[in-house]
């Protein structure tokens, strides 16, 4: 089940929840994870929002375009390895965790890099998703694989690579 909040009336206008859901969803089934069997949730918020969040999670008093908070560390212990699986709760569904993602610097972004919001925000989407699954981009390897995984799941979903 993908929950969105909407704290940022524009997100509703923008369509996020259904994006949202897509977006997870098709993320889920790339990895071959039933959708059906996962919690998520997504806070659609403005930029005053996220960086209090980003302030208080990670020390960085400034606002960015997407965080998550992973329900469990699933990262690979290699560099370029794959993260663990996600095991389920005792009723069978699997809990991920968390995505924050702020309109204003999404909005912006997409202008800067000419691209439309709604493929930077499915993106962002893809990358929050798979960062709650393990993935990272801060060892090297490790960003190889999650921006090859990101590149192929949104050419399955018809958006261009953002890289």
């Amino acid at each position: 089940m993908i929950e969105v909040i909407l704290d940022d009336e524009r997100w509703a206008a923008f369509g996020l929840e259904a994006l949202a859901e897509q977006a997870v969803a098709a993320t889920l089934r790339g990895l071959d994870l039933d959708p059906a069997r996962i919690e998520v949730a997504i806070l659609g918020c403005d930029d005053a929002h996220i960086t209090i969040l980003n302030t208080d999670f990670r020390g960085k008093p400034s606002a960015t375009n997407v965080l998550s908070w992973p329900e469990a560390d699933l990262s690979a212990e290699t560099d370029g390895g794959i993260p663990h699986h996600p095991e389920p709760d005792p009723d069978g569904t699997i809990s991920l965790g968390d995505i924050a993602i702020a309109y204003d610097t999404c909005a912006r972004e997409a202008a800067e890099q000419g691209k439309p919001m709604r493929d930077h925000v499915t993106h962002l989407i893809v990358h929050g998703t798979l960062h709650l699954l393990g993935y990272d981009h801060i060892r090297d390897l490790d960003a190889t694989r999650m921006e090859t995984l990101e590149v192929k799941l949104l050419g399955i979903m018809g958006v261009p690579d953002p890289y």
